[in-house]
């Protein structure tokens, strides 16, 4: 019998988070080559499968978020990696039209759960403090990113079979994480307030503005996964040179974050995570005139910066919000926030290059994001006022 624990250890926590964001990056890319190249779908039909998947993972975001605050957070953990697995373990044998699709959305299911619980456990860790919890979270994820982009390409080549078995192996060891390391008291340590569960309305209202800022951000940050693959072999630059963006983009975050977290120790959440968001959507307007290569690279970089400043912070602010109670719940609206943005984004840059222009979609997503900044400084700026 597996016995319970007092907290999640880092180590676990690191390890699981990154077995899922590595299995997820296998599968990302391969999926609209694949469903195209050899299945012989349409990019159409390929584009509704992700969209698919990105709502499905957003209920798997909120289910795991009531199933952690109001179940058993460890049993939580235990099915969503499970729901993954079972249906990778099946898509190495079976992943014919529309068997590949069906799967593809199971495991997003599955993902969306584990996700909401890893932030969930995450939140609850009290030997360490919590911005360096999340920090190191997201260093995990791009890792996990870095990984699955640069083997995917690789091993594809022989044959997706082997990509699917790779990608199994990254689930098997977050499952048995989950089995062995998950087991944790966590009601033990959350206080017994008698207001527990309930979260005051000053401080709701900034968590709610928060998440409108994430889905700005992710349906951002999706055009960089989508659109701007097009937008830039149209200026004559090769897809190879695209994806190195990329790979430039993981390593500054894994060598770069650790600086940055020692740079922003002492700063506020709201300065740290002002300034981030501001660098990080001021890149979108330099897009507006980028035309070579050069111009390209320079703007991934202070996106980069904008995204280690102010990104690791985000999850960690909505917990502190979050103070009575229901983390589970608030961790899992931060992330429906992001998978909304990554389902919408695609389709909304589709729709504003085919009607206004590439230079009006990075006008308007640069735009949001700091309405949307703005909205969340405010808020919270009538919280601080109202407790003072």
């Amino acid at each position: 019998m597996i016995a319970s624990k007092k907290e999640v250890r880092l180590p676990a926590l690191f390890i699981a988070n990154l077995m899922l964001n590595t299995g997820a990056a296998f599968m990302w890319p391969l999926t609209t080559v694949y469903m195209n190249k050899t299945l012989g779908e349409s990019l159409t039909t390929a584009g509704a499968v992700l969209l698919i998947m990105s709502l499905v993972m957003m209920v798997g975001n909120y289910v795991g978020g009531i199933l952690f605050d109001r179940w058993s957070p460890y049993l939580t953990g235990v099915t969503g990696a499970g729901i993954s697995l079972v249906a990778m373990v099946l898509l190495i044998f079976f992943h014919g039209w529309p068997t590949f699709a069906i799967l593809l959305v199971i495991v997003g299911f599955g993902d969306g759960i584990s996700l909401t619980v890893g932030n969930s456990f995450a939140a609850t860790i009290t030997s360490t403090s919590i911005r360096n919890v999340f920090n190191l979270m997201y260093i995990a994820l791009n890792v996990g990113v870095v990984i699955g982009t640069l083997l995917v390409g690789y091993l594809l080549g022989y044959g997706v079979t082997i990509v699917f078995s790779v990608t199994t192996i990254c689930y098997v060891l977050l499952f048995v994480l989950m089995l062995t390391e998950f087991k944790v008291d966590v009601k033990g340590n959350q206080s017994d307030r008698k207001d527990a569960g309930r979260v005051p309305k000053l401080n709701l209202k900034v968590i709610w503005w928060i998440c409108l800022m994430v889905f700005a951000i992710y349906t951002s940050y999706s055009l960089w996964e989508s659109v701007l693959s097009v937008h830039m072999t149209n200026l004559n630059i090769q897809f190879k040179d695209y994806s190195l963006l990329w790979t430039m983009n993981g390593f500054l975050i894994i060598f770069g974050q650790p600086l940055m977290n020692k740079l922003f120790a002492s700063h506020k959440l709201a300065t740290q995570i002002g300034m981030g968001v501001s660098i990080f959507a001021l890149s979108f307007f330099g897009l507006m005139f980028a035309h070579q290569y050069s111009d390209f690279v320079i703007i991934m970089i202070v996106l980069t910066i904008g995204e280690m400043i102010g990104f690791p912070g985000l999850p960690a602010w909505v917990d502190n919000l979050a103070k009575n109670g229901r983390k589970g719940r608030y961790q899992g609206m931060y992330n429906v926030a992001i998978s909304l943005g990554r389902a919408v984004g695609p389709l909304f840059g589709g729709l504003m290059i085919d009607y206004f222009s590439y230079q009006a979609l990075f006008l308007s997503v640069g735009l949001a994001m700091i309405l949307a900044m703005g909205g969340v400084l405010f808020s919270y700026r009538q919280l601080l006022e109202a407790v003072t």
